[in-house]
Formats: structure tokens, sequence, C-alpha cells
């Protein structure tokens, strides 16, 4: 499938990126205790795929648990646009509703058992490939 860049960022526009993936996508709705409350669905990509175009200094990290996946928020406003993934630390998980309207053409929703994270985690693995 061929990629195009994607805009996005934070609810007060500190944080910016952009992000190569598919007009279509296929997100993950995750389960677990974080994405639950958030409402957070997941456009797995690899780095290279990820740019930040602007407020590194208004990130801040939460980590919890094994401390691998890096929950990266704005300072300002709170919001999690992206951040990095326990299943895919070679990548970024982007926020899907922090991605500005106009070219994601379709969405295929995939759930994903993160309560039960310890069965299901590798079968994310191959999204940051």
């Amino acid at each position: 499938m061929e990629k195009i860049t994607h805009s996005g960022g934070c609810h007060c526009g500190a944080v910016k990126f952009e992000v190569r993936a598919p007009a279509r996508v296929t997100v993950q709705r995750c389960n677990c205790s974080m994405c639950s409350r958030t409402g957070f669905e997941h456009l797995i990509v690899a780095a290279a795929d990820f740019k930040l175009l602007s407020g590194r200094n208004q990130i801040s990290t939460y980590t919890f648990n094994t401390g691998v996946a890096k929950h990266l928020f704005c300072k300002i406003c709170g919001i999690k646009s992206f951040y990095v993934p326990r299943s895919n630390p070679d990548g970024f998980s982007v926020s899907l509703r922090c991605i500005d309207a106009g070219t994601i053409e379709h969405v295929t929703y995939e759930d994903f058992d993160g309560q039960n994270w310890e069965q299901a985690g590798h079968t994310l693995a191959h999204l940051s490939q």
C-alpha cells in the first residue's frame, strides 16, 4: 500500500507531528487500563514513518508497570497524540483521533486484548516493521 503523509497534533497545537501511513488504515482498539480510559485508537508505525515537527520541550513522559511503554503527553493540554508502545518499542503508536481531518479515507478497526497483554502483545510486533 502506498503511504501518504498525515499531519496531526495535540489539542492546544504545541505538539505537532507527521506520520506516513496509507490513506486506508487499520487501527487497534485496546481494552487495557490506559486505553479504555482515554479512547486511544492505535495507528502503529515504524519510527522512520514518524516525525515530530514541534513541541519536543512541551512533552512529558509517563511510564508504569514494566516501564517499556513511554506515554508522551503535551504538558500544556494533557493530550497523548502518540507514544512508544510496549508492543512496538521500535516504533510509535499514533492516536487516530489526533490526526487532522482530510487524509484518512477509511478505517478498519481491530480489537486488541490489552487486559491480557502477556498473551496478546506479540500479535502487534509486525506493525512497526
